[in-house]
């Protein structure tokens, strides 16, 4: 018998669930934003990435869409677009914004396998919905302003989104309350994105036949 969503998600999930939002469609005013865009497309770029991920979620989950019935949500992302739009660029430089988005990516990593494993999804899915939700918006962000994915970089940035859904789904069937596993998963994920921002730690890349 499938858990509740609720009990998969407990109180705290949703709020990083927002957060994670917020940012991502920070980064998606500013790649408009950078390029010299309206703020029309600075909004549009916002929305994009800040529900892209979730969006694609919900519809391979069967779930609602949620932006879609939560209106906050689009408000949320709008409020980004402004916030990138009436602020200097010098402050968006630097790694700064790096680490909001690594927080960022590790909490929606969480919150997507959480919401997955409330809706029935098995273990291993689950995980792989953690890092869609976590990833699939910036990787349309990158695609319309014509940027290298993030697919395409050695980073460890899909990584860092893998290990926090993999530790939550992993947690999940401890005692540990769903806050506490959320807090736990998305802490290893920012911890191994810091890392690699820090030391600019990588994969190993393919070298061809030796």
């Amino acid at each position: 018998m499938d858990v509740p969503v609720p009990g998969y998600i407990g109180p705290i999930l949703p709020w990083l669930d927002l957060f994670g939002i917020a940012v991502f469609a920070a980064t998606g005013a500013l790649a408009a934003a950078r390029r010299g865009q309206t703020f029309v497309t600075a909004a549009f770029f916002a929305l994009v990435t800040g529900v892209g991920g979730g969006t694609i979620r919900d519809l391979l989950i069967d779930a609602p869409v949620f932006w879609v019935h939560d209106r906050s949500v689009a408000a949320i992302c709008l409020g980004a677009a402004l916030v990138i739009w009436f602020t200097p660029e010098r402050w968006w430089h630097g790694k700064g914004f790096d680490w909001l988005d690594a927080m960022g990516l590790a909490a929606y990593a969480v919150f997507g396998a959480a919401k997955s494993l409330g809706y029935g999804i098995p273990p291993v899915p689950a995980m792989v919905m953690g890092v869609v939700t976590a990833c699939a918006g910036g990787i349309i962000r990158d695609m319309m302003a014509g940027e290298p994915s993030i697919l395409m970089r050695p980073e460890l940035y899909v990584t860092a989104a893998a290990l926090s859904s993999s530790l939550y789904v992993m947690l999940s069937f401890t005692p540990l309350l769903p806050f506490a596993a959320g807090l736990i998963a998305a802490a290893g994920g920012f911890a191994l994105r810091a890392a690699a921002i820090q030391w600019r730690l990588a994969l190993p890349s393919y070298r061809g036949k030796r």
